[in-house]
């Protein structure tokens, strides 16, 4: 097991993706919906001395991935650098308290551990959400912690001046792919980086039971008794996953949405159409419903969109039977 890691490699692994069917397994239930070699591949590289940089499009669960891998390796998730145009190296690395450096001059009490500083005390996984929307001299500021795994904090003296990375430390960090070109990373921070690219679920059974459950649980928490029928779930899940690839099962071509018809937008329309049938409705979710709650979900990027998921309401849901003839019948609610 690497110096400073809670689990091994394999169990790390086995937290994420879960371990039914291994018959040895502890019941560890599927957390993380996706392929098994990638998943070993971020074990693996936060193992070296990179840091890991998933990428892709919103609402693929990078930074969920983020948090399982940290609270796995580390047994805590909670040290996050979260991302802006406002992010400073202050915010990364460590900053002041300054009524005391005011009054004893700079010193290990005067100083604030932000969350680089305490990984590397710690030997703990850092996350970085959203690096790509600071600056590229903020991000920057990572270069010599990823490089020679050493801080430096030149207002201290003596042996507090440089803080070396204790065993176990390493950083996550997450970006949008449609973020690209915002603040694009330096050469020089992305060779200290090893990337893996976090796709949509390809598997639409796989998809629609986790928006099953992930909504089931929400609504559940919230009192809520009104979840979405299991056929309903996997109708939903197939018009995402259509609108996603720009084709049906079939292979006709369908106009894909500007919004990212992600799995997360998939549980927020499974939610919102149990919370309208329970409050509003006082009936079993319809596809009424599911055609209501992608008002305030799918469309919201672009004007035009509204017109594409009617077509694809009238064109494809048309033909098919079930709880497609119900989208169908409410594809007018998109007119307004």
């Amino acid at each position: 097991m690497p110096d400073g890691w809670r689990l091994s490699p394999r169990s790390v692994v086995d937290f994420v993706l879960g371990d039914a069917g291994q018959r040895d397994g502890l019941g560890l239930e599927t957390k993380f919906v996706g392929d098994r070699a990638l998943v070993e591949r971020c074990v693996v590289a936060l193992a070296t001395d990179r840091g890991l940089m998933l990428v892709g499009e919103p609402g693929t669960a990078k930074s969920f991935l983020s948090e399982l891998l940290a609270a796995a390796v580390s047994a805590d998730s909670t040290l996050t650098v979260q991302g802006t145009a406002s992010t400073t190296e202050d915010a990364i690395t460590y900053s002041w308290n300054y009524a005391l450096l005011l009054a004893r001059g700079p010193s290990l009490d005067a100083l604030v551990p932000a969350p680089v500083h305490r990984g590397m005390s710690t030997g703990a996984v850092v996350r970085f959400e959203e690096i790509t929307r600071c600056p590229i001299e903020t991000q920057d500021s990572l270069l010599s912690v990823l490089s020679d795994r050493v801080l430096v904090v030149p207002e201290l003296e003596d042996e507090h001046r440089v803080l070396h990375a204790r065993r176990g430390f390493s950083v996550i960090a997450t970006a949008n792919v449609r973020d690209r070109g915002v603040n694009d990373m330096s050469a020089a921070l992305k060779r200290r980086f090893s990337f893996e690219t976090i796709h949509p679920i390809a598997d639409v059974r796989r998809e629609a039971e986790l928006v099953q459950r992930q909504s089931d649980a929400i609504l559940a928490d919230a009192g809520i008794t009104a979840a979405l029928p299991g056929d309903l779930t996997e109708v939903l899940v197939t018009m995402f996953a259509e609108l996603r690839r720009g084709r049906t099962a079939d292979g006709r071509p369908v106009e894909q949405l500007s919004t990212a018809m992600s799995t997360a937008e998939a549980v927020s329309v499974a939610v919102a159409t149990g919370l309208s049938s329970a409050w509003f409705t006082d009936a079993p979710p319809r596809g009424e419903d599911v055609v209501g709650a992608l008002l305030g979900t799918a469309l919201k990027d672009s004007d035009e969109d509204r017109s594409r998921l009617r077509g694809y309401l009238t064109r494809v849901a048309k033909e098919r039977g079930g709880r497609w003839q119900e989208l169908h019948a409410a594809r007018g609610l998109l007119d307004g």
